[in-house]
């Protein structure tokens, strides 16, 4: 019985024990904290238990159409968007007003060991203004590239932007993507410049890039300083004044937008929410578009930002639901929902990510396959831009082969697994998706399709099946300082990037737009952005398709077989850098045998690198005291065919570290 009670409680605690404690009477903090609800702050000891301790639920009924803005804070970068968030929550009295507040939206480990935010948090804020109170839904979303999925996401369910530009820094190649992403999903864009308090900052020259790049009048600028606070209330009046409310009918059926889903282990699936239309309460039986399974809601709410339970959630407010959905794959993001025997015309939901970088993933011990399988499924749900196939190797057993949107988006899925899982997992070299182009109709019938996609190097064509190999290229953006463009043009040419456009943007920065294969820009490039233009760079980029390419796959033997594992698709011209740095690692890895080892980089039969383990060797002259050289020469030669004998007759198993070392990104790059 005692084992079921609860935390906190222990065999002889009596109700006498909890009214002293409730009373104020017991020890300072005795009433454990978890009581009075996520939201509540722990009670003073002198202070009476009362009932607005507990989680009151909020009656959103208060919030008409009318008076909801729902809006997204888009912007490069550490260009202070999760600072700006912070203000606003304090200036509306969701969050106390301390020094602490530092990104308080950025709840990941992740996220606050990197600075950066990876998942868009939302926040529903009450604010008055001109006597009316207002429901203002606030989206603070990723800066970097490879999270521009959240930010895409996150727009469908705004209806305005905030566009914040640093004033020291100025227009960057991600504010450049991002407000493309708002223009085209023809959104209300606020321009924001921040940080006005720093000694280098010049807001009137960012306005004047504002005005040509993105053709917005200077004069609707709002100048702020979102660590200070200066101003920033000034832009809550203008969302409500400039950003329109959400087009939403209380009246008509339900139909809500899943723009994103968590897993809480106790209580299943907790979806995110935009209703477009109609009314949802606990209680509702709900239809899944995606899977046509019926739920049972058993809590609504709003996010404040922690989870506040409402008693309804009306069209055009934007909160959480949770439905008993205890299996990951039931709450599908861009999935609508509807109450049962009301069906209604699904919403177009998200265009499926597209990965642009492939990994293998294999757990480092068989026997956490099943833990690993769980914790991918689990993160996957958080994050749906992850693809997951699965693959198994020879020497690292059973695994996947995930597809992510950038080497970041895959280091910090890694990150996230092993801090929220505790899954320690080998991940292998990123390679890129290609194409091949059949050549005879017995093939295409033999793979059904003309085209197809490889993204495991081991399963690439050969030649002879092949009339074109094509590979992924992508239209990146580069924003610099004019002194660093020559060396910037010498590293995209170096990369075999053909250049599509330059333009300056004021008297000192350019604006280049080039062409990359993105095999060239996965691994190193933006490191090599950033060395060469001393931080001042950004870059960005977009897909743009696929073009031919003179692709040839490496094979690397030991002793004349091919190691499966370390196959890699490159280009003609490359191929031979590649192959070396691949011999040269693992001559460093393999371990020395009693026979000489050779690794070989080959394409089809023609060696293009190779390295030697040497073999140890006795000292077989040892016993010689001087002596005739002829009787040296018939021990050396005696000893060389033992070892020829051995070469051919000994197996090279390569150890998996050896594997783990080759195949695992190269952390000094």
């Amino acid at each position: 019985m005692w084992a079921r009670a609860g935390p906190g409680w222990w065999p002889g605690r009596t109700l006498a024990a909890w009214a002293t404690r409730s009373a104020g009477l017991g020890p300072p903090g005795a009433f454990p904290a978890a009581a009075l609800g996520p939201t509540a702050e722990p009670r003073a000891p002198d202070r009476p238990f009362s009932s607005a301790d507990r989680q009151e639920k909020i009656d959103m009924s208060r919030f008409p159409v009318e008076n909801t803005r729902n809006f997204s804070i888009i912007a490069h970068v550490d260009h202070g968007k999760s600072t700006l968030a912070d203000r606003f929550l304090e200036l509306t009295g969701a969050i106390d007003k301390t020094k602490n507040n530092k990104q308080v939206l950025d709840k990941l480990q992740v996220e606050r060991e990197r600075g950066i935010t990876v998942k868009a948090q939302t926040a529903s804020l009450f604010y008055n203004c001109e006597g009316k109170q207002y429901l203002l839904n606030l989206i603070d979303t990723p800066g970097h590239v490879d999270f521009s999925y959240e930010v895409s996401r996150s727009l469908s369910a705004c209806q305005g932007v905030l566009l914040v530009v640093d004033a020291n820094e100025g227009i960057q190649a991600q504010t450049v993507a991002n407000f493309f992403l708002a223009f085209e999903a023809q959104l209300s864009v606020i321009p924001v410049i921040n940080k006005i308090d720093l000694k280098n900052a010049d807001p009137e020259r960012v306005e004047k890039q504002i005005e040509k790049v993105f053709d917005i009048p200077s004069d609707e600028c709002i100048k702020i300083s979102a660590k200070l606070g200066t101003n920033v209330e000034s832009v809550l009046q203008a969302v409500i004044k400039r950003i329109p409310p959400p087009k939403a009918h209380r009246k008509n059926s339900l139909r809500a937008l899943v723009f994103d889903s968590t897993y809480d282990q106790y209580r299943g699936v907790i979806a995110n929410v935009a209703l477009f239309d109609g009314v949802v309460s606990k209680g509702d039986k709900i239809v899944s578009a995606h899977t046509q399974k019926t739920y049972e809601v058993n809590e609504v709410g709003v996010l404040n930002p922690n989870e506040q339970p409402a008693y309804k959630l009306y069209a055009g407010q934007v909160g959480y639901l949770i439905a008993g959905m205890k299996d990951v794959t039931e709450a599908q993001i861009g999935d609508t929902l509807y109450l049962h025997k009301q069906p209604v015309e699904p919403l177009p939901g998200f265009k499926s990510a597209k990965p642009m970088v492939f990994a293998g993933v294999y757990p480092i011990d068989q026997s956490e396959y099943n833990n690993l399988k769980n914790a991918i499924e689990k993160l996957t749900l958080n994050d749906s831009s992850v693809t997951v196939h699965r693959d198994s190797s020879l020497a690292l057993g059973a695994g996947w082969r995930l597809g992510f949107l950038g080497l970041l988006h895959m280091e910090v899925f890694n990150q996230r697994l092993e801090q929220e899982y505790n899954a320690s997992v080998i991940l292998t070299t990123p390679t890129v998706p290609y194409k091949a182009v059949l050549s005879s109709a017995k093939l295409i019938k033999e793979y059904r399709e003309k085209e197809i996609t490889i993204i495991n190097p081991a399963q690439f064509p050969d030649k002879s099946k092949v009339t074109e190999y094509l590979e992924p290229i992508v239209l990146g953006t580069i924003i610099t300082p004019d002194e660093y463009t020559g060396k910037i043009i010498m590293l995209c040419q170096g990369r075999r990037a053909v250049q599509k456009n330059m333009m300056y943007i004021d008297q000192t920065r350019v604006m280049l737009k080039y062409l990359f294969p993105l095999n060239e820009i996965v691994v190193d490039f933006y490191d090599s952005l950033k060395s060469l233009s001393s931080g001042y760079a950004s870059f960005d980029y977009e897909d743009a398709g696929y073009q031919t390419a003179e692709l040839v796959k490496m094979d690397i033997l030991l002793n004349g077989n091919i190691v499966e594992e370390l196959v890699t698709v490159v280009h003609k011209d490359k191929a031979y850098s590649v192959g070396k740095t691949i011999c040269e690692r693992l001559k460093d890895s393999l371990p020395r045998q009693l026979f000489e080892i050779a690794i070989q980089a080959a394409i089809g039969s023609k060696i293009i690198a190779r390295e030697t383990v040497k073999a140890y060797r006795k000292n077989v002259l040892a016993k010689c005291y001087g002596g005739d050289i002829t009787r040296k020469m018939k021990l050396l030669k005696r000893q060389a065919e033992g070892k020829k004998k051995l070469r051919k007759i000994g197996n090279i198993e390569v150890p998996k570290d050896a594997f783990i070392k080759v195949l695992k990104t190269q952390s000094d790059k």
